[in-house]
Parts: C-alpha cells; sequence; structure tokens
C-alpha cells in the first residue's frame, strides 16, 4: 500500500508564518493542472506497482481548484494505479473557499475527507497571521461541510503565539470540541527563516514566541483532549477513537508515498527525491516530458534516523527490533543513547517500543536528534 501527495502551490494571500512553496498569482493554474497531470504520468514506476489507499491534496490551498479539476487529477491516478475502492481523499482547504456552492461541488467529486485551516476563532489573531478568513466564516464553512454530508473532517489550530491569551486558547479548543469535528491538529508558532514573522521580530515589530507559553498551552491542550475523548497518536494530532488520518499515519510510519507538484516530496525505502520548488520551471520541465526532481539514495544512516524521527512522535511509538532490521546492532547503539532520556522521564518503554512521555513530547525534535546515528 502507498500514497499520493498533490501539492498545489497557490494562495490567495501569504500568512505572516508560512514558509511552504506557494504563489500568490493563479496565472498559470491552467498550466499547473496539465503539468501535475503530466508528471503523474511520467512518475507510474516511482511506488513500482503498489496499491495506493491515500490521496492528498495540499498546499498552498488545494481549495483554489474546481471540482473538475480535482476531478481530472483523481481520474487520472485511478487510470495509472491501482486505487483502493475505500481510499481516504483528503482536500485542505481554506474556509472563505468552502461556500455552499463550492462545498456541494466537491460533494460530486472523490473527495471524501476535508482538513480546514482554521487557526483561530478570533479575528484579530487571524489578522495577525494574516489569513484570508474571519472567525465566523471558519465555523460556517465546518457546518457547510457537515451539512453537506461530510462527516470526515480535521481541523488545524495555532497556539503559542502572542495574541493567544490561555482564555483565548480555551475558547478555540472548546469551539473545536462543539463542531464535533473528529480530528484535530494543533501545532505550536514555529518563526521560519525568511517568513514576514521572521522579518518583523528581527526588526523588532514583534515580540519572539515564547517556549514557555508554548508549553504551557500544549499541556492544556492534553487536558482538553483527553477530557473530550480525543487520542493524541502523533505529537501534533489528536482523534477521537479510530479516527487517524490514514495518509499522514503512513507517512509517520514509512510508508511508501509519491510527490506529485512543485516542491513535493516523494520516499520509496531505498530513495527520496524532491522536486524543484519553482511554478515555471516545474512547468518548463513537465512541457519537455522531464522531472524536475533531485534524488537521493537512502544510507542505512539516513534509513535509521528517518525511522527514530517519525516513529517516536507517535502512539505507536519506536520498535528496537525494527533498528536491527536496518542495521545489525543498532538496537544496542540506541539504548546506549537513549539512557539519559529513560532517566529523567522522557522516554518509557514497553518491551521493544520506546514512547515520549507527556514530558518528553515537548522535547521530541531534541531528542529524536540525539539519538540519530
Amino acid at each position: 500500500m502507498a500514497g499520493i501527495y498533490i501539492h498545489i502551490p497557490f494562495c490567495k494571500q501569504a500568512c505572516h508564518y508560512c514558509d511552504f512553496h506557494f504563489s500568490t498569482s493563479a496565472k498559470y493554474k491552467d498550466e499547473m493542472v496539465q503539468a501535475l497531470l503530466k508528471e503523474i504520468v511520467l512518475q507510474k514506476s516511482y511506488l513500482t506497482n503498489e496499491t495506493i489507499e491515500t490521496i492528498y491534496f495540499g498546499g498552498g490551498t488545494p481549495s483554489v481548484l474546481s471540482a473538475d479539476e480535482i476531478i481530472s487529477i483523481i481520474n487520472t491516478i485511478t487510470e495509472i494505479h491501482t486505487v483502493t475502492a475505500d481510499a481516504e481523499i483528503t482536500l485542505e482547504a481554506n474556509p472563505d473557499d468552502l461556500d455552499r456552492h463550492k462545498v456541494n461541488a466537491y460533494r460530486h467529486t472523490p473527495v471524501n475527507r476535508f482538513s480546514i485551516g482554521i487557526q483561530s476563532f478570533f479575528d484579530d489573531d487571524l489578522q495577525w497571521m494574516n489569513r484570508v478568513h474571519r472567525a465566523a466564516e471558519a465555523e460556517a464553512s465546518v457546518k457547510r461541510a457537515q451539512d453537506a454530508g461530510f462527516e470526515n473532517i480535521t481541523a488545524d489550530l495555532i497556539y503559542g503565539y502572542p495574541l493567544l491569551t490561555d482564555t483565548k486558547w480555551k475558547h478555540n479548543l472548546s469551539k473545536i470540541f462543539e463542531l464535533g469535528i473528529p480530528h484535530i491538529s494543533a501545532y505550536s508558532m514555529t518563526v521560519e527563516p525568511q517568513t514576514a514573522l521572521a522579518a518583523f521580530i528581527g526588526k523588532k515589530k514583534q515580540p519572539p514566541m515564547s517556549e514557555q507559553q508554548s508549553a504551557e498551552q500544549f499541556n492544556m491542550m492534553l487536558d482538553a483532549m483527553q477530557a473530550n475523548g480525543f487520542e493524541q497518536y502523533e505529537i501534533s494530532n489528536f482523534c477521537k477513537p479510530g479516527r487517524y488520518s490514514r495518509h499522514n499515519s503512513n507517512y509517520w510510519r514509512g510508508v511508501k508515498y509519491l510527490g506529485i507538484g512543485p516542491s513535493a516530496h516523494s520516499f520509496n525505502g531505498e530513495t527520496r527525491q524532491w522536486n524543484v520548488a519553482n511554478n515555471a520551471k516545474y512547468i518548463a520541465a513537465l512541457t519537455q516530458n522531464t522531472i524536475p526532481a533531485e534524488v537521493e539514495v537512502l544510507t542505512e544512516s539516513n534509513r535509521l534516523n528517518e525511522y527514530i524521527m517519525t516513529s517516536l512522535r507517535t502512539v505507536w511509538g519506536l520498535d528496537i527490533n525494527k533498528l536491527d532490521t536496518i542495521a545489525p546492532g543498532a538496537s544496542t547503539l540506541l539504548l546506549k543513547a537513549a539512557r539519559p532520556y529513560f532517566d529523567d522521564g522522557s522516554i518509557s518503554r514497553t518491551g521493544s517500543v520506546l514512547t515520549l512521555t507527556p514530558h518528553g513530547k515537548l522535547y521530541a525534535d531534541n531528542i529524536a536528534a540525539a539519538l540519530f546515528f
């Protein structure tokens, strides 16, 4: 089984914190869709006849595409690959795109899951982030999707930024629970280089993010999620029982995936490749039947570190026996490196499986890096 990711590199405007590849001009949207279709055909052998069980439209803002454009992409995938009848097909969407007409149009596509970028239910926060939508649209978009029959919905929230008081954070969480959404992704605000937010902080127009605030709001979230019946199955992802994101869960479990579109990454267990992060260059290359990608053959260390980074973030944890299937003796070395984290209560062990404790989850990236080979 494998997954396919489709990167749609268009947004109406740039969020101040975002460093994903996108353009605020949709001038070449038609050409981009044709290039995506061409790449799907040219990349048909990358997954070596794996059956596709998930398709994920990310970005950017995939909801700028029409229902017909979505259908054309999915049809091309199904012509090239075997797709399971119950495939999870997710579309990331901004609340302002999900008006009644568009939601109903998407209902006539194979899309069966929405990922809605809410981020906050406060207008001043959304304006600070430079989001297009407003709080009322966020709530209305969820209800419109539910009314149209889309029950499988996930929503994004952000915490740990200066405007977000604990009271506001509690309200955002409560509102999400009230809406009956079965899956929630919540991320601490990070300051990425070359973003507007980084520039504002560098010029002292904005205060830096507070690690203490982020940690406190993370712990508040853990309590609220547990009280409302949500399982934390990955550091930033929570769901009602059994309602995992199948696509993202496969990333964390090392399942193969193909990335289509500018800046998209692919992984087949032996190599990793990534497309050029430039719309014009991407379209030009595909026009010439060329895939504009760089390829890296994964070393033993690459494969070990990939598994450590992804598995430790999840409820399923890191199985030290799997390390030895990649490199004999690797488990012994890892357990030695992990000893300080056992001692300080950051990592727990059940049989052959290591998982992060609630304390360890606050330092997940640092712990994983310390265990790298």
